[in-house]
């Protein structure tokens, strides 16, 4: 594996839509993403569920000057396993305000559709970054090149 440069990278986490309502990715699950049981990590789950929620928030927060956005709460619910093959991710907000939003993201098996976990996330909406982090960008540049 060669070294990734953001945690989106590592997760291997592919994003095809990045709209102010809506977020589409996918990951490719592999032996990289298992526990000791062969089956996918719940925290892998969760690592997905906060990226799609945090890139989303962050598209829908600009039009109000959000600078960025944190998350503060993040609830997964691990419904089935899973080993092997593409899952796809949907991220919608369920709320848009001007200090915090929620998110909630679900992730389903391509093969036959099942949800294999759904979270939920609420994030706190920065309107202005700490000086060491005034010149970040919202994501790896390498993700929405393709977009």
């Amino acid at each position: 594996m060669t070294e990734a440069t953001y945690w989106d990278d590592v997760v291997g986490l592919v994003i095809s839509e990045w709209t102010e309502t809506r977020v589409l990715a996918s990951v490719e699950i592999g032996p990289r993403h298992h526990q000791p049981y062969g089956i996918v990590n719940g925290g892998v789950y969760c690592s997905i569920v906060e990226s799609v929620a945090s890139h989303g928030a962050a598209k829908a927060g600009r039009p109000f000057g959000v600078k960025g956005v944190v998350g503060v709460s993040n609830t997964t619910d691990f419904i089935r396993t899973h080993s092997e093959g593409i899952v796809d991710v949907v991220g919608t907000p369920v709320h848009v305000g001007r200090s915090q939003q929620i998110w909630m993201v679900e992730i389903t098996r391509r093969t036959d559709g099942k949800l294999v976990a759904r979270g939920q996330v609420r994030l706190q909406n920065l309107h202005e970054l700490p000086g060491d982090r005034a010149n970040c960008t919202t994501a790896s540049p390498a993700i929405f090149e393709r977009l």
